[in-house]
């Protein structure tokens, strides 16, 4: 009898371990390596153009406030063909804008690509208007691509004499495959032996489970973390196949991320978000509201009859200042995160104030987390 208590007592236990494996597995979160990391080589170029866009209903830059449109659209008429030197062009019709565009990687000559479109002098709308012929340049100054087409807003702005309606932004816009790729960028991923993944949230765990990760699957050594965001890939000799058939191969491989305990504050709105590994000590904390308010009741006051006196308005100001104290609160050690969450809930302060109290216990060092404010 004692050693089926016992058996008894040990599947029991078993039972309780396999049920916890899913609970702990869960703070863990995989994910694929192709979207956790960028590929060395594999990447976008920032392409940027001046142009003109025509055809405005009177929505365009004022030729007086914005010269470099004036000059630019004399310029533009002089190549064409028509001479207005020294002649006084006025046109609502005409905006100078900025183009910009992220060349794809491997792009091919004659292959198209999106473009937007900013206003950059004073017009108030680019709707119905067209690029004209437009040259995007790379960081290099040399010529990629080519943009022109009719420009597609996503706001409108309509006023009358004495209201103005305005939705989204009608200053900028985007014309859909408005750009013709006239060059390529010379790189031959193929024929690479080795590169560098670029892990986009660097963490150290993470770039060694990684090459783990690669490693086992390939069964050879290909991949060795060089620092906390980077894994160098190496083609094995033995490997059927060139460097994109191993990238290929590897992409589709699940990791468990990991990452540093963290909190991002941004003052300006009183957002605070928090990573799941963030612990805080027992502390006790105490906070208190300090509310002013001041409202103004003026009153007029009217001379005497015959007194030869001036109506005069005495100000009248009512001033309250209120203040409330919350008691001393401990908020416990915390194991989980909701723990954390459910302890400074219960003092039922504002986020904002939040806010001052965890860079407070960030200081006293009773909370093991690292503070970021944006």
């Amino acid at each position: 009898m004692p050693n089926r208590l016992i058996r008894f007592a040990a599947i029991a236990a078993l039972g309780a371990v396999m049920a916890l494996v899913p609970a702990l597995e869960s703070f863990a979160a995989p994910a694929r390596i192709k979207d956790i990391v960028d590929m060395e080589g594999i990447r976008e170029n920032q392409l940027v153009g001046y142009g003109l866009v025509v055809g405005l209903n009177g929505t365009g830059d004022s030729l007086n406030n914005a010269p470099f449109t004036k000059q630019s659209l004399q310029s533009m008429l002089e190549r064409l063909g028509v001479n207005t030197a020294g002649e006084t062009v006025r046109t609502a019709n005409v905006a100078a804008v900025m183009v910009t565009a992220n060349l794809p990687p491997f792009a091919t000559q004659g292959s198209r690509m999106d473009v937007s479109v900013a206003a950059l002098g004073d017009a108030d709308s680019l709707q119905g208007g067209t690029l004209l012929v437009t040259p995007l340049l790379g960081a290099d100054g040399e010529v990629y691509a080519i943009a022109q087409g009719p420009v597609i807003i996503n706001g409108f702005k309509a006023e009358g004499d004495a209201a103005i309606v305005m939705s989204g932004v009608p200053t900028t816009g985007r014309i859909s495959s408005g750009a013709l790729i006239e060059r390529e960028i010379d790189f031959s991923l193929g024929a690479q032996r080795s590169l560098r993944l670029a892990l986009r949230n660097p963490d150290l765990t993470t770039a060694r489970r990684i090459a783990l990760a690669v490693n086992d699957f390939i069964g050879a050594p290909t991949a060795v973390p060089e620092d906390p965001a980077t894994v160098r890939l190496t083609l094995p000799t033995n490997f059927n196949g060139n460097i994109v058939d191993l990238l290929t191969d590897i992409e589709q491989l699940v990791v468990q991320t990991d990452q540093s305990a963290k909190i991002v504050i941004d003052e300006n709105s009183g957002i605070i978000v928090m990573g799941q590994d963030v612990r805080v000590s027992s502390v006790a904390v105490a906070q208190s509201n300090l509310t002013v308010t001041i409202a103004e009741s003026p009153e007029v006051v009217q001379p005497n009859p015959l007194s030869f006196g001036q109506t005069a308005v005495e100000p009248n100001t009512d001033l309250n200042v209120s203040q409330t104290d919350t008691a001393l609160q401990v908020v416990q050690e915390s194991v989980t995160l909701q723990q954390l969450v459910d302890g400074l809930n219960a003092l039922g302060i504002s986020p904002r104030d939040l806010i001052a109290i965890l860079q407070a216990i960030k200081a006293t060092g009773a909370l093991q987390a690292e503070i970021e404010v944006l």
